[in-house]
């Protein structure tokens, strides 16, 4: 049993579920406001729940990665228009900003300056770039983008207009323009440009998405984009790119000679395999084990070896101005303040995990897969917050770090893709135990 920080929640808590504990604990949850997820008036979400104490840390910002895993989950679980409105508003976003996909096809904008790049953390409320430098070369959120606005176009759940399929042609030229399969971004994690295997793997699965849309559902054989037409074989090719180049890599995230960029495990890699499953078999097995064999505490699972975001005593090392600010340009510094195996653990991956046996075992009810996810879900219940969080009980924190010797959440708390993933693994788990 993984440590359960919530007294109310532990008696819930169990190594074998029916129907009607998940059920208990659902309506616990719902009670409690674990699931609840504010938004702004054009349906977009800030990445955490901020209050007077934690709203230093920017989370009060949308993040377009955050966003469609939030709008992923709503949709996974039948609130289809929330989901809709989230990625019609991110759409929104990116056609009034689309001289930067524009200017980066025309060679007028240098993409290796990533202030030049599409905003990929912006002002949601009012649909705005932000003058804040930031680390904006994250090849993964836009890929994400294209992979569910594609999904849900192709279940009918959203009727493209023509601008639209033109911001996904732009798209395509955009990723087609820059060599995303060899591209250097910071990835997930905002951090020092690499070629990472996570963010080719989630343009990879945009591109799948936007062919299957165009060219199988849409029947078209190519979009008119302003000056551009772009025809089906040029997806195609970028697609065997992405794919040639996310297969010499993993399972490792980056390959590179460089030690200061060379990873072996990473976390995001599990995003691989869920949602979009570009990685399946024995790959996507690999993968698993890697992060559960390297990068699994007993509070949570850590991004990669060596991530000094939230190590130990943080919150006293790093002054608030600083603290969740941009690393991406020199990262020396943070990570002089790391002690080998004093990584923050996270909360966003168990639930994924638990999702991910949840398909397996709907694929092919073998008990070991409903075991794996019942383990992963019961983490995940398991760092729910409980009263002695500044933040409050039943909260879905981003990670737990070390103060003083003991793990606690950190300041971004609640943090709503957290929250986001868990609904997704509870809605999987009682799928699982109504096909058991």
């Amino acid at each position: 049993m993984p440590y359960i920080h919530n007294e109310e929640l532990k008696p819930l808590i169990r190594d074998n579920y029916t129907l009607d504990d998940i059920h208990a604990i659902s309506e616990l949850l719902k009670q409690k406001g674990t699931f609840d997820f504010p938004r702004l008036a054009n349906g977009l979400f800030s990445a955490a729940a901020t209050t007077d104490e934690n709203e230093y840390t920017g989370y009060s910002n949308v993040w377009v990665r955050d966003n469609l895993h939030v709008a992923y989950a709503h949709y996974i679980t039948g609130k289809i228009d929330v989901a809709v409105k989230t990625v019609q508003a991110i759409k929104k976003f990116y056609k009034a900003h689309r001289h930067r996909l524009e200017g980066i096809v025309r060679g007028e904008l240098d993409p290796a300056e990533p202030m030049n790049r599409p905003h990929v953390r912006f002002n949601g409320s009012e649909l705005k770039e932000n003058e804040e430098k930031w680390a904006h070369a994250q090849n993964d959120a836009l890929g994400m983008l294209m992979w569910l606005y594609s999904l849900m176009a192709h279940k009918g759940h959203i009727f493209p207009q023509k601008e639209d399929l033109e911001l996904l042609g732009l798209l395509v030229l955009y990723f087609q323009t820059i060599g995303f399969h060899e591209d250097e971004d910071s990835g997930h994690w905002e951090e020092t440009r690499k070629v990472n295997a996570s963010s080719i793997g989630m343009v990879t699965a945009g591109l799948q998405g936007v062919h299957q849309l165009l060219y199988e559902k849409l029947g078209m054989l190519q979009v008119s984009v302003g000056e551009w037409n772009v025809v089906n074989h040029v997806v195609e090719d970028e697609i065997k790119l992405g794919l040639d180049s996310l297969y010499s890599i993993l399972p490792s995230e980056c390959v590179q000679e460089d030690p200061a960029k060379n990873r072996r495990y990473d976390a995001s890699l599990l995003f691989l395999l869920f949602p979009t499953q570009v990685v399946e078999g024995d790959l996507a097995e690999q993968i698993v084990t890697d992060v559960t064999d390297n990068l699994q505490g007993e509070y949570g699972i850590r991004r990669y070896l060596g991530d000094s975001y939230w190590c130990a005593d943080y919150r006293t090392k790093m002054s608030e101005k600083v603290r969740t600010g941009d690393f991406s340009d020199n990262i020396a510094g943070r990570d002089a303040l790391l002690s080998a195996g004093e990584e923050a653990q996270w909360c966003i991956f168990d639930p994924t995990l638990s999702s991910f046996y949840g398909l397996r075992f709907h694929e092919t009810h073998e008990p070991e897969a409903l075991a794996r996810q019942t383990e992963h879900l019961n983490r995940s219940l398991g760092q729910i917050t409980d009263e002695a969080c500044p933040f409050g009980a039943f909260k879905c924190p981003e990670s737990y770090f070390l103060e003083n010797g003991n793990y606690v959440p950190n300041d971004v708390t609640p943090l709503l893709w957290t929250q986001a993933n868990l609904k997704m693994a509870l809605h999987f788990m009682q799928r699982s135990l109504s096909e058991k």
